[in-house]
């Protein structure tokens, strides 16, 4: 079974820090690219970042370039997002998915996590 476990979302001032954790299991995580999607109540879901687990490229919305970091331990099965310098804007539910194609800089995903909060205040 294919299981994507995201955490590490809460409550955090702009300006401030978050680093998401996705842990994945049930699939050959080498093979696969890893991403981070966000949601925002009454907006479209969004790419933000992926990473290419078998050579480690990796692809950023331009709204978070800069800010944010995707990186990837293949020992653990695990990606993270380290999120800097952060705004009320980035206020959402952050889902992790695991796909094998990158369109157009985001991720075909076909398998999606539930989802943590990361809430941003002014």
């Amino acid at each position: 079974e294919v299981q994507l476990v995201e955490s590490g979302g809460g409550l955090v001032q702009a300006g401030g820090s978050l680093r998401l954790s996705c842990a994945a299991s049930g699939f050959t995580f080498d093979d696969y690219v890893i991403g981070w999607f966000r949601q925002a109540p009454g907006k479209e879901r969004e790419g933000v970042s992926c990473i290419t687990n078998s050579d480690g490229s990796t692809y950023y919305a331009d709204s978070v370039k800069g800010r944010f970091t995707i990186s990837s331990d293949n020992a653990k099965n695990t990606v993270y997002l380290q999120m800097n310098s952060l705004k009320p804007e980035d206020t959402a539910v952050y889902y992790c998915a695991a796909g094998h194609t990158v369109v157009a800089g985001t991720l075909d995903a076909d398998y999606w996590g539930q989802g943590t909060q990361v809430t941003v205040s002014s």
